[in-house]
C-alpha cells in the first residue's frame, strides 16, 4: 500500500539522525532520494546507506546552491516530495538569548523551509503521484520548553506555514502536512538534555523510552504514498503519546 517506486525527492539535514532514518526508510520503499546536508555524507562513516539515497552538500540558506540543487535534480529527474527536516537550536535562557542566535534559529529553521517550498513548487505541480511537503516541526509547536524558547517559536511558525501553504496550493496539485517528532536521539537532543531534564521527558510519556527515527520514516512513508493524498494541513505527532499526557 506503501511502496514509493517512480518517486524522487529531496530530504534536508539528512546527514544523521531524523533526516538519514528518512532518507533511509523512503529509498527502501522504492523512491529516489537525495539526501542534503552541508557536509555532503553521513556523518557516523561506519552507517551504512540504502540504494536510491544520493547524498549531496547544500546549506540550506545559501539559496544560490540550493536553486542550483532544486533545478539540477528537477530537470533531470522531476521533484514528487520535499521534507523540509534540517534545524537547529540553542540552548539559553530567554533574557539572555543573542541577536544573532535568535536570527540564525528561524533563518534555519523558518526562512529555509519557505524558501526551499517555494523554489521545488514547479517541479511538485508536474508530480504524476500529487506533490508532497512534509514539514519536519516539533513538540515545541505545541508545548513551552524552557531554555529553547526561539525554538519554540520558530516551530510553531512552521507549523503554520504548514496549514498556510496546504490551503493556498490545495489546487496546484501539491499536499503540505507536517510530522512533529517526540523525543528521538540526535545531535540537536542532546544539545539540551541533561540528566534532570531526561527523567522529566521519559515521566511525561506514556511509553516511557525515546523513539526510533525509523518510526518517523514510516510515518513520512504513509504521507507520501498514495494511500494519503487526501490528506492536506495536518499535523501528526510521532511521539508516544506526550501530547496526549495529562494531569
Amino acid at each position: 500500500m506503501f511502496e514509493l517506486n517512480g518517486r524522487t525527492g529531496i530530504v534536508t539535514g539528512a546527514s544523521s539522525g531524523i533526516g538519514y532514518a528518512a532518507a533511509n526508510v523512503l529509498a527502501q520503499a522504492g523512491a529516489k532520494v537525495y539526501a542534503v546536508s552541508r557536509s555532503g555524507k553521513v556523518k557516523d562513516s561506519s552507517a551504512s546507506v540504502a540504494p536510491g539515497v544520493i547524498h549531496l552538500a547544500g546549506d540550506v540558506c545559501d539559496y544560490a546552491r540550493m536553486e542550483e540543487l532544486v533545478q539540477e535534480i528537477g530537470n533531470k529527474d522531476g521533484i514528487d516530495f520535499l521534507i523540509n527536516n534540517a534545524g537547529i537550536t540553542v540552548k539559553r535562557r530567554a533574557e539572555e538569548f543573542l541577536d544573532e542566535d535568535f536570527e540564525r534559529i528561524h533563518k534555519v529553521n523558518v526562512n529555509s523551509v519557505f524558501k526551499l517550498s517555494c523554489l521545488c513548487y514547479p517541479y511538485l505541480t508536474k508530480s504524476p503521484h500529487v506533490g508532497r511537503i512534509i514539514n519536519i516541526t516539533s513538540m515545541a509547536a505545541h508545548l513551552g520548553f524552557s531554555e529553547v524558547v526561539p525554538y519554540c517559536s520558530s516551530k510553531g511558525a512552521v507549523l503554520a506555514m504548514t496549514r498556510g501553504l496546504a490551503v493556498e496550493w490545495a489546487n496546484d496539485n501539491i499536499t503540505v502536512n507536517s510530522i512533529a517528532p517526540g523525543w528521538f536521539p540526535s545531535e540537536m537532543s542532546v544539545q539540551v538534555m541533561t540528566p534532570e531534564r531526561r527523567q522529566k521527558i521519559l515521566g511525561r510519556m506514556p511509553l516511557h523510552r525515546f523513539g526510533d527515527p525509523n518510526d518517523l520514516g514510516a510515518m513520512a512513508q504513509f504521507l507520501l504514498s498514495d494511500s494519503a493524498a487526501y490528506i492536506n494541513g495536518q499535523d501528526f505527532s510521532v511521539d508516544g503519546g506526550a501530547l496526549a499526557f495529562g494531569f
